[in-house]
């Protein structure tokens, strides 16, 4: 009997210590509750008081002289943004775009550039009515240091336009390259004095964050004395894969957008705090820039895209001579900016030696960019491409000695109306060879166009 008592106390004394530690953690969930309430509610006053709508320029201009000690700038807004959105249970802000200036050019000792400022006018680097020729830099059939000693041999042969591709990996294994592009413009703008330079193009969507495309073309562009273009793309499967997996299309689009309103207003000089529904800025500056921010072109294949270029780029980028694309362009606000084209063509003296080297190293090149966008890897390209022949390349590509040929190839980009048109010389060990002739025979050709 006594141990059933004892029994019986030993419950009750821990029901009620049970009691007591379920009262306590009540009290202080009711607490914690009343303090976030509190808490939302000061933070939507702050919110409400703060940051009414997105600062203009034109606001910052008010207030570059005198200050304002109560407004929030850069990270503090966006924090503000955050932890409001956050605190009423929103899942994201609204997207929001303030573009801010620097404090004056004694403090910084910068010049700084107002929105909405392009980079070189349309018709700057054209000769005339004449279509400026270019010259591929392939990051995809070359090592580094060749890439250099071609960018030099290229323009002592008289190309206008250096561009570079930008990849992660090769297309086929046959091809056996991929440098850094952004490492081999750096060293070709220092090697360079008078081409023009261009990335051809850069994806700001998954490999690299557009906050640091536009640091990095900027720096390009001081490199290079102002003759550097950044042209941008959304970008294939291909090379964004390392980094994480390959969005779904219509992602990759509206990624592609906010990237463009991301980049265009740092590489103009402004202060930007950016919130996005895929990228995030809480305060960015680009400090080192040329004395003309640089103009980015745009890559465009239909109506979407071409409105995009028209909207945020100072030229259009596509690789097939598509007049629609221009009209596109044209009509959706971008006549009379630059339209730059790439052509692939093969020379040699052997003609059936140009087939196999294209037919080994370029074959992917006909299966159309809705298909080269998500295959995932060089292996991938090798199994969609077993079953094309030589001839069927050779139907796209010219090949061999005839110079009119690769006339032709060239001529109807400058038909479908674009300003400027990079040549590809397919197959790395023929590039000393082919720049020699190029200079001889192709470009005096094609400066007659």
């Amino acid at each position: 009997m006594a141990d059933d008592h004892a029994s019986l106390a030993a419950l009750a004394d821990l029901a009620r210590a049970g009691f007591l530690i379920a009262r306590q953690s009540l009290m202080q969930v009711n607490f914690e509750v009343h303090h976030i309430r509190d808490r939302t509610g000061y933070l939507r006053e702050l919110f409400e008081q703060k940051i009414p709508r997105a600062r203009t320029v034109e606001d910052d201009h008010a207030h570059d002289d005198q200050g304002d000690p109560d407004d929030l700038h850069g990270a503090e807004r966006f924090a503000v943004q955050l932890t409001v959105g956050r605190a009423l249970g929103h899942q994201r802000m609204p997207m929001r775009q303030v573009a801010q200036r620097r404090p004056s050019n004694r403090t910084r000792g910068l010049t700084t550039v107002r929105r909405g400022i392009r980079g070189r006018s349309p018709g700057v680097g054209r000769r005339g009515d004449m279509v400026n020729v270019g010259y591929t830099l392939l990051c995809e059939q070359s090592g580094p240091k060749q890439l250099v000693d071609h960018a030099v041999r290229a323009e002592a042969a008289g190309f206008d336009l250096l561009v570079v591709s930008d990849h992660y990996y090769p297309w086929l294994d046959s091809q056996g390259h991929s440098p850094y592009a952004w490492s081999v413009l750096g060293a070709v703008a220092h090697a360079t004095g008078r081409a023009e330079l261009m990335s051809f193009v850069t994806c700001p969507i998954r490999r690299y964050h557009p906050a640091v495309v536009a640091q990095k073309a900027s720096t390009v562009g001081v490199l290079s004395d102002g003759r550097f273009t950044l042209g941008l793309g959304a970008g294939e499967n291909l090379n964004e894969h390392v980094v994480g997996g390959w969005p779904h299309v219509q992602q990759r689009h509206e990624m592609f957008e906010e990237a463009l309103q991301i980049i265009r207003p740092l590489l103009n000089g402004e202060t930007l705090t950016f919130s996005g529904n895929h990228f995030d800025v809480p305060d960015a500056y680009v400090w080192d820039r040329p004395e003309t921010p640089v103009p980015m072109a745009v890559a465009a294949s239909g109506p979407q895209s071409a409105t995009l270029a028209a909207e945020y780029g100072d030229g259009v980028i596509a690789t097939e001579p598509d007049r629609r694309i221009v009209q596109l362009y044209d009509d959706a606000g971008g006549a009379g900016r630059r339209r730059y084209g790439q052509v692939a063509i093969c020379y040699g003296p052997d003609e059936a030696e140009c087939r196999k080297i294209v037919h080994d190293q370029f074959r992917w090149f006909g299966l159309g960019w809705k298909v080269n966008t998500d295959l995932p890897g060089p292996e991938s390209f090798a199994a969609a491409t077993q079953f094309v022949r030589e001839d069927d390349v050779a139907q796209g590509i010219s090949c061999g000695p005839d110079v009119d040929r690769h006339v032709e190839a060239f001529k109807a980009f400058v038909d479908a109306g674009f300003t400027d048109v990079a040549v590809i010389q397919v197959g790395a060990d023929s590039q000393p060879m082919f720049l020699d002739w190029a200079q001889e025979q192709l470009l005096p050709r094609l400066r007659e166009l």
